[in-house]
Parts: structure tokens; sequence; C-alpha cells
């Protein structure tokens, strides 16, 4: 996952994931970790394969991290984490306005 996710981009990430509910003892399957699907959403949108496409080696169902995209979008989560990759790039520089 660290390929997809390192920890520079889960820094950034972790801060703007809003609080999930807390399932009662022995309600269902336990939650996929967040940081397992930031990583699958990365390799997404950074391949720009299908949501069915996913390789199986993601421990996460694609259909979890389909869900996840779209409830985090809807929530703001990756508009805020544009406009964060956008500060950090600003500060650092590397963003190039002249085009």
């Amino acid at each position: 996952m660290e390929k997809y996710c390192p920890e520079s981009l889960w820094h950034l990430v972790q801060p703007l994931l809003p609080e999930h509910p807390q399932r009662h003892q022995g309600g269902g399957r336990r939650r996929i970790d967040d940081r397992v699907a930031v990583a699958a959403i990365a390799y997404v949108l950074q391949t720009g394969c299908a949501w069915d496409a996913l390789p199986e080696s993601f421990p996460i169902s694609r259909a979890t991290a389909h869900r996840r995209f779209t409830e985090w979008v809807e929530q703001g989560v990756m508009q805020a984490l544009h406009q964060a990759v956008l500060d950090v790039l600003g500060v650092a520089g590397q963003i190039d306005w002249s085009r």
C-alpha cells in the first residue's frame, strides 16, 4: 500500500477523513482501513483503470473502494485533498502558474 499511499499522502488525507460510526460489537464485517481505501482509490486514479479492474492484490473489494470514493467526494474530502496538495506544492514552489 505504501506505493499508492505513502506517508506524505497519508498525512494530508487522514485529518480530512470524516469520523465513521462505531458498529455495535458483533454487528457485521469489520470496516476496511481507510488507508487501504486511499491506496486503492489512488491506484484507480493514477492508472485510469475501471473500478472493476482494481487488482485482487488490494485487500479491499472493488465495490467498497468505489463506495468510499463516492462517499468522500460527496463529503468534500477529495476537494479538500486537492486543495491541500495544491497548498503543499505551492509552498514548495512546484506549481507553474505561467501556463
